[in-house]
């Protein structure tokens, strides 16, 4: 195809030019995306006034490598908020969600153990990977310190609702307004619920998928 070796060098520098350009243009393509998705999710969000706090809740954020460096980018002086519980407790809670869904999955023991008779357990399992918390805290800590940060105790949570909110909102500045009478604890369900004392409405409790008897 080529007469001599100029002509097959010529070519292939001009395909690497060509490749450049293309990954370029790539490049940039997918930051206009991206400064494009997040403004469209700061849109999304409410409008905060004077005297107003804006909240947003996704559990996946604390799990989530690239999360702290793009909120740091957004608003370095948020507030974190991070509810865990026994990493135990935790995995077994997943394990019935997803088995739920999927009861073909194999056993606990078998997705949880490398080597049940030695005692390793496989932390690539996101099941026991996520409640590894001090992993997932090492990313946030390169962006922001402890002090904007407040764990809650999500055992605490559900014998003490009131107890943890009022830590909650002392962290974020509030007056203490959600107090012990606006929660009374469902036994069906085994987890406290809201309420407004000030009217008859009915309790607002968490969904079918929380508080699953355990295997």
């Amino acid at each position: 195809l080529f007469q001599n070796g100029a002509e097959r060098e010529h070519v292939t520098l001009a395909s690497i030019q060509i490749a450049r350009i293309s990954f370029t243009a790539a490049v940039s393509t997918l930051a206009a995306l991206a400064l494009h998705f997040k403004s469209e999710q700061r849109d999304l969000m409410p409008s905060t006034l004077e005297g107003q706090i804006t909240m947003e809740k996704t559990p996946s954020y604390f799990v989530t490598n690239h999360a702290p460096k793009r909120i740091h980018s957004m608003a370095r002086d948020i507030k974190l908020i991070i509810v865990v519980r026994n990493p135990v407790t935790r995995a077994i809670s997943d394990y019935t969600q997803t088995l739920s869904k999927k009861p073909e999955i194999p056993t606990f023991e078998v997705l949880a153990f490398k080597n049940r008779t030695l005692g390793l357990i496989d932390a690539s399992w996101s099941a026991l990977r996520i409640g590894i918390y001090a992993l997932h805290l090492e990313s946030w800590m390169q962006y922001f310190p402890l002090s904007q940060m407040h764990f809650v105790s999500g055992e605490r949570l559900i014998v003490d609702p009131a107890g943890e909110m009022a830590k909650v909102q002392d962290f974020l500045g509030l007056k203490r307004i959600v107090t012990d009478k606006h929660f009374y604890f469902n036994k069906t369900k085994g987890f406290p619920c809201l309420k407004k004392p000030e009217d008859s409405s009915t309790p607002r409790c968490l969904g079918k998928s929380k508080g699953r008897t355990h295997p």
